[in-house]
């Protein structure tokens, strides 16, 4: 049976939720397609609707299918979701199809201990592919839900916390209901993104403010209890941009771990003797130039990077492209996963790149 707490929800969802978002298109029987909910699920962690909607049409443009995502080099998985940050999302994504290949007849299962068994997928991911794809009554509990739950029921301590989350998850259970569990998944978390904000929520449009607890309390601003920040520090870092005359730029992939692994990026030195040492081993030199020097925040760090330009060097005959070394034109670079400020980069320069080798 339905409880007020759905009831209500899915009352105001028929009159405000979200019902045109790309991912919850239909086909002829009115189901939605498994992997457009699971990609918009993992594009969705961290990272808003607005942002994610562009991404998302170019991604299914591209690979509009589970199949066509496993058949893809990571290379392509990597370009298409690059500006989106946090890559291993992408990586996990390119895996878990290759599994689902191999392993689900090249579909998304529809047991929950089969989908969390796939890399990347954990427990709201899971339940929000069988509630949104299948109309199955499994709750989710992403940031919006914890956020809705915690203040409607004056659950206080971090979120994060094991006790705490069990508790949550506890709710999210109770209160998701047998029918309509795809409009309810996204009814809380609409409600979560455009009432129930984290700072300044609107509790006058609100269809839960008559009994939650926050708002009787006056505890809209200190529910979910809020995590100490912790002091993020600064790295320095000189990015070398080795252009030829033809308008070729040198990009060198990154290893396997750390941040931007496995993308492509501009060699990188942390001292101007070691970035003279790097550049020479790659070109013949000139003068270098400093560039705009801009600061990439990392969740654990802040990168202040100071850009080197080394225009019109001369490629030595001993490098050649390889495995994880390219002289690439922008346009070439685009078919690539960067990092976004690396693309960016790349851009502001393309004005000074002759127009043929574009």
């Amino acid at each position: 049976m339905t409880d007020r707490f759905a009831e209500r929800l899915l009352r105001w969802f028929d009159r405000h939720g979200r019902k045109d978002l790309p991912w919850q298109q239909t086909d002829a029987a009115g189901r939605r397609d498994a992997y457009r909910v699971w990609l918009s699920e993992v594009m969705l962690q961290q990272t808003q609707v607005a942002t994610v909607i562009p991404y998302f049409h170019r991604f299914v443009d591209t690979l509009p299918t589970l199949p066509d995502l496993a058949a893809a080099d990571e290379d392509t998985v990597l370009a298409l979701w690059s500006g989106l940050g946090y890559y291993r999302r992408a990586r996990f994504l390119h895996r878990a199809a290759q599994r689902c290949l191999a392993e689900h007849a090249g579909e998304l299962p529809r047991d929950i201990d089969a989908l969390l068994d796939l890399p990347g997928i954990g427990r709201s991911t899971a339940g929000a592919i069988l509630a949104q794809a299948h109309g199955l009554p499994f709750p989710i509990l992403d940031g919006n839900v914890k956020r809705v739950l915690a203040r409607w029921h004056g659950i206080h301590g971090d979120t994060a916390r094991s006790s705490v989350e069990k508790t949550l998850w506890a709710l999210a259970e109770s209160h998701t209901p047998a029918e309509r569990s795809a409009d309810y998944t996204q009814a809380i978390m609409d409600l979560g993104a455009t009432v129930c904000t984290r700072s300044q929520p609107h509790c006058d449009g609100c269809p839960l403010r008559a009994d939650c607890v926050a708002l009787r309390d006056g505890l809209t601003a200190q529910l979910p209890t809020p995590r100490r920040a912790k002091p993020i520090p600064t790295r320095q870092a000189l990015l070398l941009v080795l252009r030829d005359a033809d308008g070729r730029v040198l990009l060198e992939r990154r290893g396997p771990q750390g941040v931007w692994a496995g993308l492509w990026s501009l060699p990188e030195a942390e001292s101007p003797a070691e970035a003279w040492q790097i550049a020479a081993r790659h070109a013949r030199l000139g003068d270098a130039a400093t560039l705009p020097p801009f600061v990439h925040v990392f969740s654990h760090y802040r990168l202040a990077a100071e850009p080197w330009l080394f225009d019109r060097v001369q490629a030595l005959p001993a490098v050649a492209d390889s495995s994880d070394a390219r002289w690439i034109t922008p346009r070439q670079g685009m078919q690539l996963g960067l990092p976004a400020p690396i693309r960016s980069l790349l851009d502001s320069l393309a004005d000074s790149i002759p127009e043929d080798s574009r």
